[in-house]
């Protein structure tokens, strides 16, 4: 089977899950603890405005035409419109400003343990039992074990504007660009018609960093822990013995065979950083202020604007079919014995 033959596979065989996604939240909807029309137009509307409203939403239809509608809305990216938060705003247009901060602070949660996490787990497992390999084991340990929302207020509390500095002396602010203030959406208007304002870039990534760091906390120290693992076990392998056996250097046996290979079981931990990224951005941007999808999606959810929540909930399961797709493709790049006769 071709690779785009499995492709499209993958893909049908998702329809069902989107399928089952939006009766969901179709059910939520209109079966819901959460009258449509209240929420529109507050308990203290008259019966006539009610009615209207009934006959504006379609809710005096039968209901396998409300369903019909509904999913074909969503096929067509209708998503309705929020209820609560953004007072009959589409759904689109919330998530046309609220995306990019997430996607921006998603990307950089994702870069941060790559090019943390799986360097340090290379490097420990190629010096297995020294000092540095202690420091770095139990460093990602620790660091794992701090909770998002505690390690949130540990970065606050250090890099907060005091007269004599932050914490220990050291000032966030004086380092770099200049920024209003360490929590808050990044304003992502580096871009211009004439070039990158690169000014402005980086004062959107030094914004970023401290919640990124947070949000990319587990997955950094997983990457470290099962990348020392898999160096270790790669090292021990037979093709490797077989390599030395050939008189090849120690440095064409570590790039060609060892960190090669030592990737393949950190596939599924680099794309299940995103499902992390989902669930943990709903707290970090809280915390830290960023007017982001997570938030959004926590704020739908506890003031029950449900139009907004199930339409997250849409694009998050959308997202998350997408990875596990990719993540079977990024498995038969690395390894080549990996077909797609599944």
């Amino acid at each position: 089977m071709s690779r785009w033959r499995y492709f499209f596979k993958r893909l049908l065989l998702s329809v069902p899950v989107l399928f089952l996604v939006m009766t969901f939240i179709f059910v939520l909807l209109r079966m819901g603890p959460v009258d449509p029309v209240a929420a529109r137009l507050g308990p203290e509307a008259s019966g006539a405005e009610a009615a209207r409203m009934r006959e504006r939403l379609g809710l005096n239809d039968p209901l396998w035409e409300q369903y019909l509608d509904f999913v074909m809305n969503f096929l067509t990216l209708d998503l309705g419109k929020s209820w609560v938060i953004y007072g009959d705003m589409d759904v689109t247009r919330v998530i046309s400003f609220a995306g990019p901060p997430t996607l921006w602070l998603g990307f950089w949660a994702i870069l941060l343990p790559l090019f943390i996490g799986i360097p340090l787990g290379f490097y420990a497992g190629l010096r297995p039992n020294s000092g540095g390999d202690y420091l770095a084991s139990v460093g990602g340990i620790l660091w794992q074990a701090m909770p998002n929302f505690w390690l949130s207020i540990i970065l606050l509390a250090t890099l907060r504007k005091t007269k004599g500095g932050g914490l220990f002396g050291f000032d966030w602010y004086a380092l770099g660009p200049d920024i209003r203030s360490i929590t808050g959406t990044p304003d992502l208007a580096f871009v211009t018609a004439t070039g990158i304002d690169w000014g402005a870039l980086a004062s959107d990534i030094k914004l970023i960093l401290p919640p990124a760091l947070v949000l990319g906390s587990a997955s950094m120290a997983a990457e470290l822990r099962i990348g020392r693992t898999a160096i270790l076990e790669t090292i021990n392998s037979n093709y490797v013995e077989t390599a030395k056996a050939k008189g090849l250097t120690n440095r064409v046996i570590i790039w060609k065979h060892v960190f090669r290979n030592a990737l393949i079981p950190l596939v599924p931990v680099i794309t299940n950083e995103a499902f992390l990224l989902i669930g943990g951005s709903v707290i970090v941007e809280s915390i830290f202020n960023i007017n982001g999808l997570g938030r959004i999606f926590f704020r739908a959810t506890i003031q029950a604007d449900l139009p907004l929540a199930g339409a997250l909930l849409f694009i998050f399961t959308v997202i998350i079919i997408l990875l596990n797709i990719i993540q079977d493709l990024l498995y038969t790049i690395i390894d080549p014995r990996v077909g797609y006769e599944r």
